[in-house]
């Protein structure tokens, strides 16, 4: 428990009064609000929190954080700050006694891979023999304890109140998403990170950070001691033209960097004789300034070498022995939804992936185009109320590498699904590719896979583990791997 007085001294805010109350939570949520819970209200784009002042007073809020002045009528606490979500981040680790103190706390950032690398980390300390925690895109995991995901990284109250279960649960290792926004809109302030890791920076969000450079400098802060305390050690890969940047930037400064590559021989972690197999998975010789092992993997494709470098990097910095690395790698699966092979027994294969940006979408591809020698057909949209630039992008990455088409809805969400559609069909039209618009997601897969022949690689891209659709404001249950599975049912009871 927290006094109040503590807090605010902790905060530098100004008390509307004195007082002894004790706190036991923070919320930015008014319905999470209860006896003992500081409320933070912060303004948001499209809400603000100090609507709901009264509501949590009548809950028994012990108080208010804010960034207004009390209002004349007010007569309970009420913590006046310059920032509330820098305010929320720092009384949110207060208030759970710091529980990223006392942890091997790793954090991932970059475009593509968070969610798997996450994946790789967590089961990299199983395998060395310990108990570990992960917020993921895709799930919030504590040991064998897990709940669906809300959002990739959860607001900083959430994320505390996360880390001190999972301190309690006796866990020595979490792994965490921090995306570019998250880190911006300071969910990540006061964590104290024993590893950062950056995967890669391609064109993404650039709805809200508007320029290359502006997304970059958003991750940058997870490295460079802009939220609180830079990391003890830093993984990035140089393969990336920004992780490259990144890395001489932070080593310029005395950061310890480790740097990982597929290409680049003075790296600290290489890759090499890389081998893909959509029934076998990967291999791949690791070399490290130790010595060199063999890597086999049951995970597809060679942006999952990038995901296993890192994990590896990370797992070394944390003191795990490279016997159980390499065990921990030959069994994990990573994560839902990424690269994930449809079963069945017919002769042409189906995968799911959440590919949705043109980078991410055309490694998926690259991936797939070494794993066949027929031909590729491709599902995918764009989603709605999210970044237009990379509609146009998107179709061309597709039409160039694909043979056929199918373009339908991903989560259009309160856009027009036919006028997404269209700014995709710019890009494709370029490429001179065959392709089919269906905006129906259920009938364009259903077409895609009607169309297949042997050898032929059905790829489903933009949703991966999701297992909903959004439409206007309503959320359908929509699974891209349940209906995938029926259309190939449905395609073997016609032949039968």
């Amino acid at each position: 428990m927290t006094k109040i007085a503590y807090l605010a001294n902790a905060l530098g805010a100004k008390s509307s009064v004195e007082s002894d109350a004790e706190i036991s939570d923070i919320t930015h949520d008014s319905r999470q609000a209860q006896a003992g819970t500081i409320f933070v209200a912060i303004r948001g784009t499209t809400m603000d929190g100090h609507r709901f002042i009264d509501d949590v007073m009548r809950r028994g809020a012990a108080g208010i954080i804010s960034e207004l002045d009390p209002p004349a009528n007010f007569s309970g606490t009420w913590l006046t700050v310059t920032d509330a979500r820098k305010a929320l981040a720092k009384a949110a680790a207060v208030i759970n006694d710091d529980p990223s103190h006392e942890l091997d706390l790793v954090g991932i950032t970059g475009t593509n891979g968070k969610t798997t690398t996450t994946y790789l980390c967590q089961a990299l300390a199983e395998a060395a023999g310990h108990k570990a925690a992960m917020l993921t895109t895709v799930e919030y995991r504590i040991g064998e304890k897990f709940q669906p995901a809300v959002r990739t990284t959860p607001e900083a109250s959430d994320t505390n109140r996360f880390l001190k279960e999972a301190v309690d649960a006796g866990c020595s290792m979490a792994a965490m998403e921090a995306s570019s926004q998250a880190i911006d809109l300071h969910r990540c302030d006061w964590l104290r990170f024993r590893v950062a890791v950056f995967a890669n920076l391609t064109r993404d969000h650039l709805d809200y950070h508007e320029t290359m450079e502006n997304y970059f400098d958003a991750k940058k802060k997870l490295f460079d001691g802009r939220i609180g305390e830079a990391p003890a050690s830093s993984v990035i890969n140089i393969d990336d033209e920004w992780g490259a940047k990144l890395a001489a930037e932070l080593q310029a400064n005395g950061q310890k960097v480790v740097t990982t590559s597929m290409s680049k021989p003075g790296s600290d972690l290489v890759a090499e004789n890389i081998e893909v197999s959509l029934l076998r998975g990967t291999s791949f010789t690791l070399k490290t300034p130790d010595r060199d092992r063999q890597i086999i993997s049951p995970l597809v494709g060679k942006p999952h070498v990038y995901n296993m470098l890192a994990a590896t990097a990370v797992a070394l910095e944390l003191g795990y022995d490279l016997d159980s690395i390499v065990e921990g790698l030959k069994t994990c699966v990573g994560a839902p939804g990424r690269f994930e092979r449809v079963p069945h027994q017919g002769d042409f294969a189906v995968v799911v992936d959440y590919a949705h940006s043109d980078d991410a979408l055309l490694n998926t591809l690259k991936t797939a185009r070494d794993l066949t020698t027929g031909r590729i057909i491709t599902v995918f949209g764009c989603g709605g109320d999210r970044d237009k630039t990379k509609r146009a992008p998107m179709g061309q990455v597709a039409g160039e590498n694909s043979d056929i088409v199918v373009i339908t809805s991903d989560n259009p969400r309160t856009e027009d699904p036919v006028k997404i559609i269209e700014e995709i069909e710019t890009g494709i039209r370029k490429t001179g590719t065959e392709y089919s618009v269906v905006p129906d997601r259920r009938d364009a897969i259903f077409k895609a896979i009607g169309l297949a022949k042997p050898g032929d690689v059905v790829l489903i891209a933009g949703k991966g583990h999701e297992n909903y659709q959004i439409i206007g404001s309503d959320k359908f249950d929509f699974d891209d791997r349940k209906v995938a599975t029926e259309a190939i049912d449905a395609l073997r009871e016609r032949a039968s």
